[in-house]
């Protein structure tokens, strides 16, 4: 499986509410996109401080939208349903 393949899988598991099985995908990964991925996990966690880790691993501001929104917008950028 490609780094594309898996973030791409990972946004869809989470699409479909299985945040473990997501999380297990991009926790070991330090590339920007996987940190992006796990700082929204956290942020649908709750957890804004360890979110925002993620982001600043990413190198990305933390986002001013929802986490509906984020997820259909990586869903859009990485190639996801």
């Amino acid at each position: 499986m490609t780094v594309a393949d898996e973030i791409r899988r990972a946004l869809q598991l989470i699409q479909s509410g299985q945040w473990q099985a997501a999380h297990e995908l991009v926790q070991s990964r330090r590339d920007a996109a996987a940190c992006r991925v796990h700082a929204l996990l956290h942020r649908i966690e709750g957890d804004d401080g360890n979110a925002g880790f993620w982001y600043r691993q990413a190198n990305q501001p933390f986002p001013d939208v929802d986490t509906d929104t984020e997820l259909r917008d990586l869903l859009n950028e990485f190639g996801g349903d």
